[in-house]
């Protein structure tokens, strides 16, 4: 199975839409808490549902379960907590809701997670679709992060 990885911020929509059309994303699951911010542009919940749909033929579906707490995203944003902490506090998180069990694994073939973190290695989805690597046994997980194209 092949699960993507996609942050929006710093892309322009060329480069984010042609990314998923060009690695045959068929879903694109949005794991963001809050998908109608004004800052998100091009990937407000209902823009992007329409785009997805009329430029690459791609499923959209917002699974907040799969997205932090407001208490866990405040911790470490506005509280300026750690890394660590953060991914420890999610990775409960995703254990109590055991989402292992919740989502069936073909959902998520040939599918992205979404958020905005421009890069994957301080990120949610990254610490999900490893989370899913880990507790779907007897499916192979190949996890690939659609990355940015500047050398930053």
């Amino acid at each position: 199975m092949k699960l993507f990885t996609i942050g929006f911020t710093r892309k322009s929509a060329e480069t984010f839409f042609s990314q998923l059309k060009a690695s045959g994303v068929r879903t694109l699951i949005d794991t963001r808490l809050n998908n109608r911010s004004q800052l998100a542009g091009f990937a407000k919940q209902n823009d992007l549902r329409y785009f997805l749909r009329e430029i690459g033929n791609i499923v959209y579906l917002h699974l907040p379960q799969l997205a932090p707490t407001q208490e866990i995203l405040d911790a470490f944003k506005k509280k300026k907590g750690s890394w660590a902490d953060y991914e420890c506090s999610f990775r409960a998180l995703m254990v109590s809701r055991e989402i292992e069990k919740e989502f069936r694994p073909e959902l998520f073939h040939n599918a992205c997670l979404l958020c905005s973190e421009h890069k994957p290695h301080h990120c949610h989805r990254r610490l999900v679709a490893e989370y899913l690597q880990e507790r779907w046994d007897g499916i192979e997980i190949e996890i690939e992060h659609l990355q940015p194209q500047d050398p930053d």
